[in-house]
């Protein structure tokens, strides 16, 4: 089984900066779907950012601030946080989705990295 763990994460104050990292214990495929999201105290789970082989997507609260990206020859993925603000306060969680059938379908989790942003 793929594991994922996450790492980057830390106390940074506003208008700072974090990369955070998603390495795969396994061959992360061109194909697979991964993604960034967040939880913070009291809130639901939230998609931060995601990417495919030929897309990227992004919440509205940090375009422009984050950007997403992954290496496929070292099977990590990476979330570059700029500008960062008090509300991106959160617990990030590193996602792949592999679309397939049967065994060949994977849904894994990381488990999470913290991010505390504050003056």
């Amino acid at each position: 089984q793929v594991q994922l763990v996450e790492s980057g994460g830390g106390l940074v104050q506003p208008g700072g900066s974090l990369r955070l990292s998603c390495a795969a214990s396994a061959n992360i495929f061109s194909f697979d779907a991964m993604g960034w999201y967040r939880q913070a105290p009291g809130k639901q789970r939230e998609l931060v950012a995601a990417i495919t082989e030929s897309s990227t997507n992004y919440a509205d609260s940090v375009k422009g601030r984050f950007t997403i990206s992954r290496d496929g020859v070292k099977n990590t993925l990476y979330l570059q946080m700029n500008s960062l603000k008090p509300e991106d306060t959160a617990v990030y969680y590193c996602n792949l989705h592999r679309y397939g059938l049967g065994a060949d379908a994977l849904e894994v989790w990381g488990q999470g990295t913290l991010v505390t942003v504050s003056s």
